[in-house]
């Protein structure tokens, strides 16, 4: 409105009258939106319908991953198995190291993202060793048809 306050025996100017119209236009116009998307029971169920879609299709990809994982798992065999969980405590220990050096002088906020990213790829633990196995799968392959030349 305006810079000057108001005193209560004084009527408001034309431009604050405006204003004040315009502010209780866009308000209105914002509640009646809400209250038209609450009454499109059409467009909820179309809403909820696609949301269960997509949470089936993860869920399938969720399995099938796990599927996979299991394959790959089962094909692995043992000194490859032993390499890999080898890497695997020498990746740990080296990103131990890493991540103490570097917590020293990083922001609270990065190490809490940190933290969460490191917290997701821990339930996720099943799928990441499934694709770290294939990867060793395929280099282990690459390497015994170099030599074969």
């Amino acid at each position: 409105m305006s810079d000057k306050p108001q005193s209560p025996n004084e009527p408001p100017t034309p431009e604050e009258l405006r204003e004040k119209t315009e502010t209780t236009r866009e308000r209105l116009g914002q509640t009646v939106e809400a209250l038209a998307g609450k009454a499109d029971v059409k467009a909820q169920a179309r809403q909820k319908a696609t949301e269960v879609k997509v949470q089936e299709k993860a869920m399938q990809v969720k399995d099938k991953t796990a599927q996979a994982a299991k394959v790959a798992q089962d094909r692995l065999p043992e000194p490859v198995a032993a390499k890999a969980a080898q890497a695997k405590d020498q990746l740990t220990q080296a990103a131990a190291t890493v991540a103490s050096k570097l917590q020293e002088g990083t922001p609270q906020e990065v190490t809490e993202k940190a933290y969460q990213v490191t917290q997701s790829a821990r339930r996720r633990r099943g799928p990441l060793l499934a694709v770290a196995a294939v990867a060793l799968l395929v280099l282990v392959k690459k390497r015994g048809n170099k030599g074969r030349r």
